[in-house]
């Protein structure tokens, strides 16, 4: 029966038991495992995907003419990946970190871009490294506006925690002193240029509200142990052979390796979580190897969820037993709801005249940063939450009507004018009917029903969309810029990458799934901490906070199975 694990025989059993097993390997899977075997536990962690060495990058120093298109996708990786060729990041340089969408559908019931690796170490190889903490303008948003419910932590019970990781991972920035990113522990930032310290000047004289800053990252500017300085050559998602960003690969397995605790196991996709109906625990996890296609038990005394946020819904949902027969922790009938994205979509332009004597070395691996300004001081009318813009100033070659030519190379060594470019993310609100389900009617290829997502943004996230037209032009127009322009249109949810909810942290195991340690109320011993735990969205890169947590998670962990309360 589901959850029944006596069916293996006992010498099997106990090769298979482990003090915990982590499930996903990307950036917060990576962060549980380093915690865990660090504290002294034998730890499993799975993958679905193919196993990546750090340094095992095959791209990462090819010249663009190495690649048979240029580094453009052919017609037929569109076809074959119709999802993630959505997505600006899927490229011929590094298509082979992406899952093959052909082989892995979903349903989507409202367009949903999820965009997700199949490779050991997962997005930690491809993400854009931002690195801003949340404030208790995040923190007490729900409870502020009546949106969700409230987030059972604030920023004091994680600020200790943001020390902690940004110690570990590197964070290049400034201490910039502004409230709604509080500073945190720093390498030294990169550096603007010339016409981006001429924005910085004007915006600030602009608007009191508004600050230009240099974009924090998780890119070192200087080495720490086993990885290299940035090189700035913005190459980064092909895999760092320096190690200089932070990923999984580069940082935390190779510290998880080295206390001689860790097991990695590629090309397991994760099915369910085995529940024991006696002890009212979980016993450990079911997979399907992908290479085999055979199932498997792993056993272990703590789960611990971050397959990301999508597929860990799918986990959960088809975790059915006699206690739990709509998934695993679901008494408050929350799994698999309030999933939430940043909305983006829209780039702005301007030409700037001037400083045609000057220009910049290298290809820094971040943006300027505009935070946050929107309802902190005073609420607008329109919406709730805010966004925050990003972007930077440019030189390109001179534009030449000479269609080919000797003509045409000595124009193109040309400097032409310089150009500023925004962009912008804004926060979605958790709303219930924004969801992940189980469509059991169909299946996967590994006979597993197939993952359904039914999500939108809605009136607040279109009302917050066309306040950022209008600021983001007015941004530009009051730095002097000339032929302001705006182009693009609101995302689809998922193409921020940012997926988060679907088992929101809370107070009350009626209305969330977790307690303010990551800690299922009805399931004690499995910790979700990816980005399924938030319980709001803020309008940054969550990606530092989910360490944050992750870090805080396990701590609390190891110290109740001390206590023998797990």
């Amino acid at each position: 029966m589901p959850g029944d694990s006596t069916r293996i025989n006992i010498k099997a059993r106990k090769q298979n038991t482990y003090d915990a097993i982590v499930v996903g390997s990307g950036i917060s899977g990576g962060w549980a495992a380093k915690e865990l075997c660090e504290k002294g536990l034998k730890v499993l962690l799975l993958d679905r995907g193919r196993n990546v060495t750090h340094g095992e990058y095959p791209t990462a120093t090819k010249a663009p003419w190495e690649f048979l298109h240029r580094l453009n996708l052919s017609e037929a990786d569109k076809k074959q990946n119709f999802i993630q060729s959505r997505h600006y990041s899927y490229r011929e340089d590094n298509k082979h970190f992406y899952i093959n969408d052909s082989e892995n559908p979903y349903e989507e019931i409202k367009r949903f871009d999820w965009i997700r690796g199949d490779i050991v170490g997962g997005r930690s190889l491809l993400w854009a490294r931002a690195c801003y903490r949340w404030s208790d303008l995040d923190f007490e948003a729900n409870l502020k506006d009546g949106h969700g419910v409230d987030w059972p932590i604030r920023y004091k019970d994680i600020a200790p925690w943001y020390d902690y990781v940004e110690s570990f991972i590197g964070v290049s920035g400034n201490r910039d002193g502004i409230s709604v990113i509080p500073d945190g522990q720093f390498q030294p930032p990169f550096e603007m240029n010339c016409v981006e310290k001429h924005f910085k000047v004007q915006v600030e004289k602009s608007f009191q509200d508004r600050n230009v800053i240099i974009g924090r990252t998780a890119n070192l500017t200087k080495p720490v142990k086993g990885r290299g300085q940035c090189q700035a050559r913005d190459l980064c998602h092909r895999g760092c052979p320096y190690g200089a960003y932070f990923s999984t690969n580069a940082s935390t397995i190779p510290a998880a390796y080295d206390t001689g605790n860790l097991t990695v196991r590629p090309h397991s996709l994760v099915n369910r979580v085995l529940y024991d109906e006696q002890k009212q625990k979980a016993s450990g996890v079911e997979i399907i190897d992908t290479a085999t296609k055979q199932t498997e038990e792993f056993y272990a005394k703590l789960i611990f969820l971050n397959a990301s946020t999508v597929a860990t819904a799918s986990i959960l949902l088809n975790s059915i037993s006699s206690r739990f027969a709509t998934g695993l922790g679901n008494g408050s009938d929350q799994v698999g709801r309030n999933l939430m994205d940043h909305h983006k979509g829209l780039t702005f332009s301007a030409q700037v005249d001037g400083f045609e004597d000057s220009y910049y070395y290298g290809r820094r691996p971040t943006n300027i940063y505009i935070p946050r300004f929107r309802n902190v001081a005073a609420q607008h009318p329109g919406f709730v939450r805010g966004y925050h813009f990003g972007g930077n100033a440019y030189r390109s070659r001179h534009q030449s009507d000479i269609p080919v030519g000797a003509a045409l190379k000595e124009t193109l060594s040309e400097l032409g004018h310089w150009q500023m470019s925004l962009y912008a993310f804004g926060e979605c609100l958790p709303y219930q009917e924004n969801r992940i389900t189980l469509n059991k009617d169909k299946k996967d290829q590994w006979g597993r029903p197939l993952i359904a997502v039914d999500c939108a943004f809605k009136e607040n996230e279109k009302a917050m969309h066309a306040d950022v037209v209008e600021t983001g032009k007015e941004i530009l127009d009051a730095s002097g810029f000339k032929n302001v322009s705006v182009r693009g249109s609101i995302s689809f949810p998922g193409n921020a990458n940012h997926e988060m909810g679907i088992a929101r942290m809370g107070n009350d195991p009626g209305t969330s799934v977790l307690n303010r340690f990551n800690q299922m109320h009805e399931v004690p011993n499995v910790f979700i901490t990816d980005g399924s735990c938030m319980t709001s969205g803020s309008c940054v890169n969550p990606s530092l906070t989910y360490m944050a947590l992750i870090a805080r998670a396990c701590d609390h962990a190891v110290r109740e199975m001390k206590k023998m309360n797990l």
